[in-house]
């Protein structure tokens, strides 16, 4: 099976207390022994957006062929957070956004994100983040959430980190159903026959292969793709194909 294979969801930088060892030299020897071609990589444990985007930038300036640049802005400063996106997407090159809701204390349907969605519809560009959370409502679903989100932001085309997380029947679901909405598969939520059922489900144009490198081992990540019960073709379009269409990258 040969086809570009492109990871949608690593982390630079070091996460202590959970062992995250961000070297991006380990990083490339994990990928080149896993297959990968190249990673999208973000960097959202620093509080200063400019500070990770720069730090990035510097990763991908050093290995342009292994690495893709992903912005990142907190909704807690969002005069600051629309300037660093201008500077992020205009003059550092970034191909998408990275959100991280469970940082903020906000869900990803918060007010807050307004203008940082505004900002990305205006452009048609995607964005990725958890779609549920230890601090939800009773009830809530991510089809719910999502629902809302596309239809008053309906040219973000939004990426459900770990295919929607903890129960993800209503993420796959939102995925059929509308029309902007991506799963990416990282994480041990998706479990047995997860893949299968998205593929299935809201088909394999909507599912994006993912690590969360270098929280998880890439080399587990890509083995639910490549012995996943689908075809050939779909496993192509998870594994790279969906991300080249979607940011408009030349491999």
């Amino acid at each position: 099976m040969n086809t570009p294979v492109i990871d949608f969801h690593s982390h630079l930088g070091n996460w202590g207390r959970h062992g995250v060892n961000g070297n991006p030299q380990r990083f490339i020897k994990i990928m080149d022994s896993a297959g990968i071609d190249k990673a999208c990589i973000n960097c959202i444990f620093l509080g200063d957006a400019r500070l990770a985007n720069d730090r990035v930038t510097e990763l991908v300036d050093k290995w342009p062929d292994r690495f893709i640049p992903v912005a990142f802005v907190t909704p807690h400063y969002p005069n600051e957070a629309i300037s660093e996106l201008d500077r992020a997407f205009d003059q550092l090159g970034m191909k998408y956004l990275k959100i991280y809701p469970d940082y903020f204390q906000k869900p990803i349907d918060d007010p807050a994100y307004f203008s940082i969605y505004d900002w990305l519809n205006e452009r048609g560009l995607p964005v990725m983040g958890h779609a549920t959370y230890s601090f939800d409502k009773p009830g809530q679903t991510p089809y719910e959430r999502f629902a809302f989100l596309s239809e008053r932001f309906p040219r973000v085309k939004w990426v459900l980190a770990h295919a929607g997380g903890w129960g993800p029947e209503k993420a796959i679901e939102a995925a059929r159903d509308l029309p902007n909405i991506y799963l990416e598969t990282c994480g041990s939520p998706t479990g047995q026959g997860a893949i299968e059922s998205s593929v299935k489900t809201a088909g394999a144009d909507r599912v994006l292969f993912g690590t969360d490198m270098a929280l998880l081992d890439a080399r587990h990540q890509i083995g639910k793709i490549v012995t996943a019960d689908i075809s050939n073709n779909d496993k192509r379009k998870i594994l790279g194909l969906n991300a080249i269409k979607l940011l408009g990258l030349e491999i």
